[in-house]
């Protein structure tokens, strides 16, 4: 039973995650959650173990491409709205849609 649990969650957080448009759509969102002292890291792949490319701070504006889960983590791939050549990956958990 608790395996069936945990594939229905999963397929929740997938859909909600990248619900907005279909694969290979792009959505507005916006980083929120990380804190006021606090970046949201972006990264060179989807996962903990790529290399930091900066921080990003609640409210900075992002276009999110495509999302894939990893290690049980959903990870978005995303562009800054006011800077689409800088490009990577970031945890679904700090984006809202604008």
């Amino acid at each position: 039973m608790r395996r069936g649990v945990a594939s229905t969650l999963l397929a929740l957080a997938l859909l909600a995650g990248c619900s907005a448009g279909g694969a290979g759509e792009a959505s507005r969102v916006v980083v929120q959650g990380a804190g006021p002292d606090e970046f949201l890291k972006l990264r060179t792949g989807p996962g903990l173990g790529y290399r930091i490319v900066l921080g990003l701070p609640d409210g900075t504006q992002l276009i999110r491409r495509d999302c894939v889960t990893e290690g049980g983590q959903l990870w978005c791939r995303v562009s800054l709205s006011a800077a689409p050549q800088i490009t990577g990956y970031v945890s679904a958990d700090y984006l809202s849609a604008i």
